[in-house]
Parts: C-alpha cells; structure tokens; sequence
C-alpha cells in the first residue's frame, strides 16, 4: 500500500469522527444512564451483532472500568435464556449501522416482555430505522461511507461507534466523578493499575 493510500484512509476516517452529529441527545443518554445505573441500582447492558457487537462489547468493559457496571448481551444467546440478566433498572445501549439487525429488533420486544418499562440508547447510522424508532435516546454516526475498497465491511462505521461509546464513557466519568483511586479499585493489574495507585496517592 502506497503511503498516500494510508493518508487518505486517515483522512476519511478522520473525518468521518469530525461529522459525528453532535446533540443534547448526548446528555440524554448520559442523564439516564446515570440515573438508572448510579441512582436505582441498575447495570448498563449494551448489545451488538457482528463487529457493532464487538464494539458493544468493548464499550461495556470500559464503562465498568471506570465506575458504571455493565455487561454484554449477546443477542443470539439472548434469545436462549442469557435474556435473564436483565432486570428492572437496568437500561440498554444497542449498537446497530443499519438500524435494521433482526437480532436487535427482536431483542427489542423480547426484552420489553421481560421488562416493559426498559429504557434503550440505540447508535446507529439509520436515525430513520426501526431500530431507531424504538429508542428512547437515538445516537447517529452520521453514516460515513466505509473505507473498505467494496464499501461494505465495518470499519469507518465502527471507528465512529468507538468515538460514541467514548463520548458517553468520558461523560459520565466526569458526572459521578470518577477518581483515580476509583480507577485503582477496579484495575489492580498492569501498568495501568500501578500508575492509577500511584495518581490516586496524589488526589
């Protein structure tokens, strides 16, 4: 690969971070995941098929590194008894590009037979979708085109759903302040564990 191909890559991804579409949806979606979670008890429970589910995955484990419980429902084993995790208080980040994941739709309604008041965060790049629609918070990426040379495999559309998952991670970080020795508590391993020990020692 050229080294004006890899600019250009950067370039389209970079800017596909820079028309994220930016809202008071945000703050929304942070208020009631802090309500839910920080004020009723709850546990944020994000979901995902593909690699939206990989990304769901990895924004679940860092909101629990960093103080907000959260966990991976896969939507397939959802449909097989994994459904049970959920329970009232909770609230649900769903992550589809097409808005239109029949796993996600279906979890939807199986979800709300289990829980009928449950709230859903959905990021997706179809604000018009079904999926969408079901929202009780809709997150758009903008849709930026993929970088695929087919313009079909995940990868701009999963850049800016990691920026998303960071946004409401950062956000809520900062709205239930979330220290370094917070940090420590959780992450005792690694570098990062040490540095966070030695940080807090500082607070």
């Amino acid at each position: 690969m050229m080294t004006y191909e890899i600019a250009s890559i950067l370039e389209k991804e970079a800017n596909a971070v820079r028309n994220i579409p930016v809202s008071s949806n945000y703050e929304e979606a942070v208020n009631l995941i802090v309500e839910y979670v920080h004020a009723r008890g709850g546990k944020l429970v994000t979901s995902g098929m593909g690699k939206a589910g990989q990304i769901a995955m990895n924004i679940a484990t860092t909101f629990s590194s960093t103080g907000t419980p959260a966990f991976f429902l896969h939507p397939s084993e959802a449909q097989h008894g994994d459904l049970g995790i959920v329970r009232p208080n909770d609230i649900m980040l769903l992550i589809s590009n097409s808005g239109k994941t029949r796993e996600l739709v279906e979890l939807v309604s199986l979800t709300r037979g289990l829980v009928p008041e449950m709230k859903f965060i959905v990021i997706t790049g179809n604000p018009e979708s079904e999926l969408a629609r079901e929202a009780t918070v809709c997150l758009p990426t903008g849709a930026p085109a993929e970088v695929c040379p087919l313009g079909l495999t995940p990868t701009t559309s999963t850049t800016v759903m990691t920026v998303i998952g960071d946004i409401l991670v950062v956000s809520t970080m900062k709205r239930i302040g979330f220290t370094n020795s917070d940090y420590a508590k959780r992450h005792h391993g690694g570098y990062l564990g040490s540095k966070s020990r030695e940080q807090s020692q500082k607070e």
